[in-house]
C-alpha cells in the first residue's frame, strides 16, 4: 500500500475513534478506508443496509455499492430504485466524497429526521462512490484541471465508452463499464446521476446527435428532465445562478449536446437502453480540491442530493396483471406521444415506473397473446408522500 494510502488509513481509524457516530471525516478515503467505511456501515446498520460489489475494475479492486432502504437485500414491488455513481473520471473525486457523507447522512439520521426516514422506508438507494478507483489512485491531488487519473488504468474515458444511440462506438468496453451495463440490468433503476467535477451543473439527455455539432438535442422526456436537473440546481446554494466556474448555464442546468458533444455516455447509455432517467451533476469547479474544501462541497450539495433522489417518486407506476391477477412480465408500456427508442418494458414482477410531470397521459399497454389497452391517467405530484401516482393495468387474452 503507497504511503499516501497508509497516512490516510490511519487518519480515518483516529476519526472512528474520536467522532463515534460514524468517523466519517473531511478527507479523501482511498480504496482501503472506503472499504473500511462501507462494511462498518454495514455491519452498523445491517437491518436499513446491503454491501456488495458490480465486479472489479481494470487493476482488480472492487466496484463496492452500498443499499439503503427498508428491504436492503432484495427488490419489493412498488418500491423504486434509484442510484448515484462518482469518481467516473478518477480525478474528479469530490463525488466519490460527497456520497460517502450522503451514505453517513441517510444511516445516522435513519429514525431521526423526518424525511429521511421516509425516503429510506419508500426507495431503494444505490451507491457506489468510486467507478474508477484505479484513475483516482493515479490522481493529483490539488489539480484542479488536467487528464492525470482521468482514466481507467487502461487509458480509457468511461464516460466514452458505452454504447451510443447516435453513432456506433465500436470501443472496447472496460470492465468498470461492462459492470455498470450488467448492474443496470439486473435493477430496475428508474433515477439516477453521476457526479462529475470541473464545472457546476446539472446536465441532461441527450450527450450526442447525428450532426456531432454542438446543439440542444431533446429527448422524447425533455420536459422531465429539464424539471429534474433544475430541482437539483435550485436545491443546490450557488448552481441555480449559472455562471459560476466562468460559465454560463442559465438556471444552472444545460442539455449535454448544446454544452458539447460526446459518444458513448452513461447518461444517453442509461437513458436510451434501460430507461433510467440519468442526469451529470457537476459538483465543483477545480476537479481534485483540497480536502480541506470538503465540507464546503457537503455543505453545498446535501440538500439537492436529497431532493433529487426524492424525485424517483415523480409520476406514475404500477403493474400490468392478467385477469386472474398474475404479473405479465416483458410487457410494452407506451405513453403516447413520447417515443422511445427502445421500448418500455415491464419487469419479471410485471412492473412500470414512468417519471412523468403532472397532466394527463395515453397509455398503450400491449403483450402477446393478449388485447392491446388504451387508458388515459391523470398524473399528479405526490413526490412529497413519497410514492408516485398508482396505476395497475388489467389486460384479457386475446380469444382465437
Amino acid at each position: 500500500m503507497h504511503l499516501v494510502a497508509w497516512c490516510s488509513l490511519l487518519v480515518f481509524w483516529f476519526c472512528l475513534a474520536h467522532e463515534g457516530a460514524s468517523g466519517l471525516c473531511f478527507q479523501y478515503h482511498h480504496q482501503a478506508e472506503l472499504k473500511h467505511y462501507l462494511h462498518w456501515v454495514s455491519k452498523t446498520y445491517p437491518h436499513i443496509t446491503h454491501l456488495y460489489s458490480i465486479g472489479q475494475s481494470r487493476e482488480g479492486r472492487e466496484l463496492w455499492v452500498l443499499v439503503i432502504g427498508q428491504y436492503p437485500k432484495e427488490h419489493q414491488v412498488g418500491i423504486p430504485e434509484a442510484r448515484y455513481i462518482g469518481n467516473m473520471h478518477g480525478n474528479e473525486p469530490v463525488g466519490r466524497e460527497l456520497l460517502l457523507h450522503l451514505i453517513d447522512l441517510l444511516v445516522s439520521q435513519y429514525g431521526k429526521m423526518k424525511t429521511i426516514t421516509s425516503l429510506v422506508h419508500n426507495t431503494r438507494i444505490h451507491i457506489l462512490p468510486s467507478m474508477n478507483p484505479d484513475g483516482f489512485e493515479m490522481s493529483v491531488p490539488g489539480a484542479c484541471s488536467g487528464v492525470d487519473g482521468r482514466y481507467n488504468k487502461n487509458g480509457v474515458d468511461l464516460n466514452r465508452n458505452f454504447p451510443d444511440l447516435f453513432s456506433i462506438n465500436q470501443v472496447t468496453r472496460e470492465p468498470e463499464t461492462l459492470a455498470v451495463m450488467r448492474w443496470t440490468d439486473m435493477e430496475t433503476f428508474v433515477l439516477s446521476a453521476n457526479l462529475h467535477g470541473g464545472a457546476v451543473v446539472a446536465a441532461y439527455p441527450y450527450d450526442n446527435n447525428m450532426s456531432g455539432k454542438s446543439r440542444y438535442t431533446k429527448s422524447p422526456d425533455d420536459d422531465v428532465f429539464r424539471y429534474l436537473a433544475s430541482i437539483y440546481s435550485i436545491n443546490h446554494r450557488r448552481m441555480f445562478k449559472g455562471n459560476l466556474c466562468k460559465m454560463s448555464f442559465p438556471g444552472g442546468v444545460v442539455n449535454g449536446a448544446s454544452w458539447y458533444t460526446l459518444i458513448g455516455s452513461l447518461q444517453d447509455y442509461g437513458y436510451v437502453w434501460t430507461h433510467c432517467y440519468e442526469l451529470t451533476i457537476e459538483v465543483s469547479c477545480c476537479k481534485y480540491p483540497s480536502a480541506e474544501r470538503l465540507q464546503f462541497y457537503w455543505a453545498e450539495n446535501k440538500k439537492a442530493l436529497i431532493q433529487f433522489i426524492t424525485h424517483v417518486h415523480l409520476g406514475v407506476k404500477g403493474r400490468v396483471l392478467d385477469d386472474k391477477q398474475n404479473p405479465i412480465a416483458n410487457t410494452s408500456v407506451l405513453v403516447m406521444g413520447r417515443d422511445d427508442v427502445m421500448p418500455y418494458k415491464t419487469n419479471q414482477l410485471g412492473e412500470y415506473y414512468k417519471i412523468l410531470m403532472p397532466g394527463s397521459y395515453t397509455f398503450r399497454v400491449e403483450s402477446p397473446g393478449y388485447v392491446p389497452l388504451m387508458v388515459n391517467i391523470h398524473v399528479k405530484d405526490t413526490s412529497h408522500m413519497y410514492t408516485a401516482t398508482i396505476h395497475d393495468f388489467t389486460l384479457h387474452r386475446q380469444i382465437s
